[in-house]
């Protein structure tokens, strides 16, 4: 066993062929249904949520969540960039740094994701997480999300995405990946290593500068624990086996035959969990790292929902509740493929390769949910 690290050590100690492409898709499965429950459990512990940070700031100039957020980007952003710097992923084999340029579906899908999770009460993740702990609002956003992304993965809304959103007059063809280190004419291990660092100092100074966040130990724990386990998920999938395989509906997404390294991420692994559930006594489905991440993160929030005497039923007020929550779930379903991910798989695993796209997500998203949750304010206002 010369020449592998500790875990891969471990892992063949415990029975794992490296040379074994089932055993290797099960053991990568395996490890994203760990890494996922944590991010359950942790999430549901400390309410860790992409759309209430927004909505701290819109309605009370709070930056608590924010902070959290952002403290979960620079774990990730500098960890992944040490991965890379030791050499145990390539971030040109991710979906989030081709040379494709999708500057209009990421800024039309951001924006779309933005607003949908604002109707429908919160991202991909938040309503796993709320799933597990007793949101019955949550099976139906659940349900309504991933028929959207498996539609617009491959089907019907894939063809508006694929002819409109990514056609070659909104595209632009770079040379080489779209990373700031590329970009920057830094692309190499040790220029990705100091820029990420540089941009993960900034972002840990301003978290920490503050004394209201130095106090919440909840919020610390989230952006920790959410940053590493991004880093885990690269470093799973980058080392011992990459996330979806060549069949799955990501490859006729990306149109390439190539494996992909990937992390955490909640809108395309939806439309691969209603996939795999449609077709399950088909040889050719499997338990990818996406799907196992999904559940994960359901049976993490149960756990602690159930040991902490949390967990609580609960439904939609009335039919138009109901009804926002559907709207509100398809266009995350749409905007969080068309986008390439969330608020976590482009506001943490996409920018931790520093690609420029997840920038653009990750501000279009913002913005999609500040102005909904302004027009929903007037309207109340107006109402009252």
């Amino acid at each position: 066993m010369e020449g592998l690290d500790l875990i891969s050590q471990a892992l063949i100690a415990l029975g794992w062929d490296p040379n074994n492409a089932d055993i290797k898709t099960r053991t990568v499965a395996w490890l994203a249904f760990v890494l996922a429950f944590i991010f359950g459990y942790i999430g549901n512990k400390t309410q860790f949520c992409t759309m209430g940070a927004v909505s701290d700031i819109v309605n009370m100039n709070h930056w608590d969540r924010m902070r959290a957020w952002l403290l979960a980007i620079a774990v990730a952003i500098i960890g992944t960039s040490l991965l890379v710097y030791a050499g145990q992923l390539d971030v040109s084999k991710t979906i989030y740094t081709g040379s494709n340029f999708y500057w209009l579906a990421a800024l039309v899908g951001g924006l779309t994701f933005g607003v949908g999770m604002t109707l429908a009460g919160g991202c991909g993740q938040r309503t796993l997480v709320r799933l597990g702990g007793g949101n019955l609002k949550s099976i139906v956003v659940f349900l309504f999300m991933g028929y959207a992304a498996l539609v617009t993965l491959s089907g019907i809304f894939g063809a508006f995405r694929i002819e409109v959103l990514q056609a070659d007059a909104v595209t632009v063809y770079l040379d080489g990946m779209q990373t700031l280190p590329a970009l920057l004419g830094q692309h190499t291990a040790g220029g990705t290593l100091a820029i990420g660092l540089a941009l993960g100092a900034v972002l840990l100074l301003y978290v920490f500068l503050n004394k209201e966040f130095r106090g919440n130990t909840d919020n610390i724990l989230a952006g920790i624990v959410i940053g590493l386990i991004v880093v885990a998920g690269w470093y799973v999938t980058g080392r011992f086996g990459f996330g979806e395989d060549p069949d799955t509906l990501e490859m006729v997404y990306l149109g390439t035959n190539s494996h992909l390294a990937e992390s955490m991420t909640f809108v395309a692994p939806l439309g691969y969990t209603m996939n795999l559930w449609a077709y399950w006594t088909d040889n050719a489905t499997i338990v990818t790292f996406g799907v196992a991440s999904v559940f994960g993160v359901i049976v993490g929030s149960l756990v602690y929902g159930v040991t902490h005497r949390t967990f609580r039923w609960e439904a939609f007020n009335s039919p138009q509740d109901m009804f926002r929550h559907i709207i509100g779930a398809i266009m995350m379903g749409f905007g969080g493929v068309t986008a390439l991910g969330c608020t976590i798989g482009q506001g943490v695993t996409g920018l931790s390769t520093l690609a420029v796209s997840s920038f653009i997500v990750l501000a279009a998203i913002i913005a999609g949910a500040a102005v909904t949750m302004k027009i929903q304010y007037m309207m109340l206002m107006r109402e009252a």
